[in-house]
């Protein structure tokens, strides 16, 4: 259930039909309570506190005023309201229907609180003129006295009208701005209400008492007692109507600024699903709308981050919204791995195509998060085939071992998960050309080098070895002695497209699991050697 303090801030209630009923008795209620508490307060201070001759304080007079100001606010309240009414029925039309506005209804709603001070502005003019011509038959001194203390209170009393009506009027707001914001303020800004306040807090305090010095100067005696209650009375008003005036004014910027800081807090915790509602037809609410697009921009920017991350890895998507990319590369030395599944043509051709994705998948799953455990970077898929580097974009200590281990156990979870079909794995290291390529409008971050070439080669030859799993010897050299202990050495082989054999090794029986094994001959027995060079 939205509490006041929610519908004040412009937080949305239940329903725009609630929000219609709700506005119109506070509002209507509100502006005719204050009018009339300000009508009763001119009229007491006229009667009673201004300095005025003693016939102008008879019985007489009194009665008139008091007779005209009661029929007057009686008609004032009711035309007022059937006025107030009518002429934005059109303007509540969409809430009622409760549908997108049109940007004529969105404007009338945010300008409200400006044309509904016109109402009460326009019978507080008529009864500047009623009061002034009922004050002549008694004297045109008494008229003018009375027509300058009303024009003060009637400023006054307006613009309070108007401090309220804005307040109240925030949650139909809210809901009109939800739809888009107008494209310049409806409404006056920081500033225009920074003077407002010091109009009605100051300015009209002192011209009431500039108005009673005045009174007192051009012939009208009067009596220190008289004066010093003057000044009591109107100092009073004057502190009680600042304050007031002051509150409302502060709150209109007050509750926007802490509505951003709350949601700034959110931000900061990472929460940018968070927002702040847009109530304000000024350049607070053009504040308030900014805050909501760049949480969107955050929003978008954060969503094209996580997808560029899992295109090309978090390290690269982090180097590369780090830094300026640069086209080109630079020699580094890494630990390459490759892992392909073993008869995948024939797989397609007896496959359902969705099948053979779920598999894929399966497979991809796998081999993504044992990379990742290890410390080593997703190069790219090749379809049924995936590329894997250790020590670049990001370096890595002991590369080698990090790489033995994935592939290790990526082996066992294969085997046990990936029953469909065996997966190769291969893995080599060396001296590798690591960087961007393509052009400036689309590139990739990729190594290039021997070591890539002899990884593919050692994966194409794992498919017809038992175990499925070979590796060249300077991985297992160039790795920690522990888990090398868990690799055995087979012979050489001379791989295509290689002048020079490679030694090539496997895991041993310890380097799996208890109760797991590899598919491998016990430790010391050599690989079978092809004849000749692979057929790679």
């Amino acid at each position: 259930m939205t509490t006041l303090r929610q519908l004040y801030r412009g937080e949305l209630g239940p329903s725009s039909l609630e929000i219609v009923r709700w506005v119109e008795v506070t509002l209507t209620t509100s502006l005719v309570v204050s009018n009339l508490i300000g009508a009763t307060a001119i009229f007491a201070v006229i009667s009673w506190v201004i300095p005025l001759p003693r016939l102008h304080h008879s019985l007489e007079v009194r009665i008139a005023n008091l007779a005209a100001l009661g029929i007057y606010a009686a008609v004032a309240a009711i035309a007022g309201t059937v006025w107030g009414k009518k002429r934005f029925s059109a303007g509540w039309s969409w809430l009622i229907d409760d549908r997108e506005p049109t940007e004529e209804e969105k404007r009338e709603l945010i300008a409200a609180p400006l044309r509904l001070v016109t109402i009460p502005a326009a019978f507080w003019v008529a009864g500047i003129a009623l009061f002034t011509v009922l004050n002549s038959f008694f004297s045109w001194e008494l008229a003018r006295v009375v027509a300058s203390a009303v024009a003060l209170g009637a400023v006054t009393t307006c613009a309070i009208a108007y401090l309220v009506s804005e307040r109240f009027l925030r949650p139909a707001a809210a809901l009109a701005l939800s739809h888009g914001k107008p494209d310049s303020p409806a409404l006056p800004g920081t500033a225009s209400r920074a003077l407002l306040g010091w109009a009605l807090g100051t300015a009209i305090p002192l011209l009431g008492l500039i108005l009673v010095a005045f009174t007192s100067l051009t012939g009208i005696p009067a009596s220190k007692e008289q004066l010093s209650v003057t000044i009591l009375v109107l100092g009073g008003l004057a502190v009680a109507i600042g304050f007031l005036v002051t509150l409302l004014i502060a709150r209109s910027v007050s509750d926007p600024i802490s509505s951003l800081r709350h949601a700034l807090r959110c931000v900061e915790d990472g929460d940018l699903e968070c927002e702040v509602p847009v109530y304000d037809g000024s350049v607070i609410g053009d504040l308030q709308a900014g805050f909501n697009q760049m949480i969107a921009g955050l929003r978008e920017r954060e969503k094209i981050r996580d997808l560029f991350g899992r295109h090309v890895g978090e390290e690269v998507a982090r180097a590369a919204m780090d830094g300026e990319i640069v086209l080109g590369g630079e020699l580094r030395e890494v630990v390459v791995l490759f892992a392909d599944i073993v008869g995948s043509t024939a797989l397609t051709a007896s496959r359902e195509p969705q099948d053979v994705v779920n598999l894929i998948n399966r497979f991809l799953d796998i081999f993504v998060r044992h990379i990742d455990q290890s410390g080593g970077w997703v190069n790219k898929f090749e379809g049924d085939a995936a590329l894997a580097v250790f020590g670049a974009p990001l370096r890595v200590s002991d590369a080698c071992g990090r790489a033995l281990r994935a592939a290790r156990r990526m082996s066992v979870e294969l085997r046990a998960r990936v029953t469909d079909c065996p997966v190769a794995i291969g893995a080599a290291t060396g001296i590798a050309v690591a960087g961007h390529v393509g052009n400036v409008n689309r590139f990739e971050y990729t190594v290039i080098g021997d070591p890539v070439n002899e990884a593919a080669r050692l994966t194409e030859l794992a498919k017809t070895t038992p175990g499925h799993i070979l590796v060249s010897q300077r991985v297992v050299d160039g790795s920690n002695p522990e888990e090398a202990s868990r690799w055995v050495l087979g012979e050489e082989v001379v791989l295509r497209g290689r002048s020079e054999p490679t030694r090539v090794a496997m895991p041993s029986q310890s380097g799996f699991p208890p109760g797991q094994t590899g598919g491998t001959d016990p430790p010391g027995t050599s690989l079978p050697r092809p004849t000749g060079t692979s057929g790679l």
